[in-house]
């Protein structure tokens, strides 16, 4: 087995645009990068129409096939369900951000 890349994590997330408000679930194999992106609104559509930037929720995954899948599976939830998943980790709905640094 090679050396991994610790920016190299699959990782699947969820951002809120605040308590309880607009949810968007995303995967990606570098979630600092990436939930920089969205804070600073380089991720063209959903996520910066609607200010979606705090990240509430991550789990990370041994491959990305396993984060694509946990992906859609949370997207086909109901919304209750997600915010029960963030709830259960992060009640005051901080955002996790600063801390994966």
């Amino acid at each position: 087995m090679g050396s991994r890349n610790p920016d190299r994590q699959p990782c699947v997330y969820l951002l809120a645009s605040g308590r309880n408000g607009t949810l968007y679930v995303g995967v990606t194999s570098n979630l600092v990068q990436r939930v920089w992106q969205h804070k600073n609104n380089f991720v063209k559509g959903f996520t910066k129409r609607y200010g979606i930037h705090t990240l509430v929720w991550h789990e990370v995954h041994e491959t990305m096939e396993s984060a694509i899948v946990r992906e859609k599976v949370i997207k086909a939830w109901k919304r209750s369900w997600k915010i029960a998943l963030v709830e259960e980790l992060n009640s005051g709905w901080r955002d996790l951000y600063e801390k994966l640094g």
